[in-house]
């Protein structure tokens, strides 16, 4: 039967034993419930895939505490998502790092020039970030089966996986159904940007803020 908690610290020492086991949680975010595992455990990635019935061709972001995280994970934010990412993270904002030569990570992905890249995000969600806080940062993707919409509570969760995750941490509702707004970094695009999916924060906002400043972002 599925293991369904409120979060306190007793369920944040279960979740990291969970997680460090190569177990799956599903733990609320500032936008949806999510499907997350270590992000450095092919198996347990494997598990989110089989869970979800999601084609491997689709990437999983890695969420985390704070972006001070990065170093330890081998990524590198390049410009101008460097500054965007001080102005709106925490938040709904997932730019792509860059992968270092020593990343140990396995839900890195090859863009078209075979540059090994990472979406990132740090949720802001009081809640998510105790977890996060606990685990370390986790390999993560909406929690739904692939094509359905995504979990707004713990119980829309637990009916779409049941047993096939081993702790669900019960934060509460989240907002809605909307997604993070995903950001990669394109010298030959307009604004240095190309949108990969518009989500909860619009591209206008997004745009607006590189040119915040005399547009100096990234300088």
């Amino acid at each position: 039967m599925s293991d369904v908690r409120a979060i306190d610290e007793r369920s944040l020492r279960e979740a990291r034993k969970v997680v460090e086991g190569g177990g799956l949680v599903v733990l609320p975010t500032d936008t949806v419930y999510g499907i997350a595992c270590d992000p450095h455990n092919g198996d347990a990635i494997a598990r989110i895939y089989a869970a979800k019935r999601r084609p491997r061709t689709k990437a999983l972001q890695v969420i985390m505490a704070s972006v001070d995280d990065l170093d330890a994970l081998g990524l590198t934010l390049p410009t101008p998502l460097n500054r965007l990412a001080a102005q709106l993270l925490p938040g709904a904002f997932s730019p792509i790092a860059l992968a270092d030569d020593d990343c140990a990570l396995c839900t890195t992905s090859r863009d078209a020039r075979g540059v090994r890249t990472q979406a990132i995000r740090v949720p802001n969600s009081h809640a998510c970030l105790e977890v996060l806080r606990a685990t370390g940062p986790l390999a993560a993707s909406s929690a739904n089966r692939s094509g359905g919409e995504s979990a707004q509570s713990v119980d829309e969760a637990v009916r779409a996986f049941g047993d096939a995750v081993d702790l669900y941490l019960d934060g509460g509702p989240t907002i809605g159904h909307v997604a993070s707004t995903v950001v990669a970094a394109d010298p030959l695009a307009r604004d240095g940007i190309e949108i990969l999916r518009e989500g909860v924060i619009p591209a206008s906002v997004i745009r607006r803020a590189i040119h915040m400043n005399g547009g100096g972002l990234g300088l």
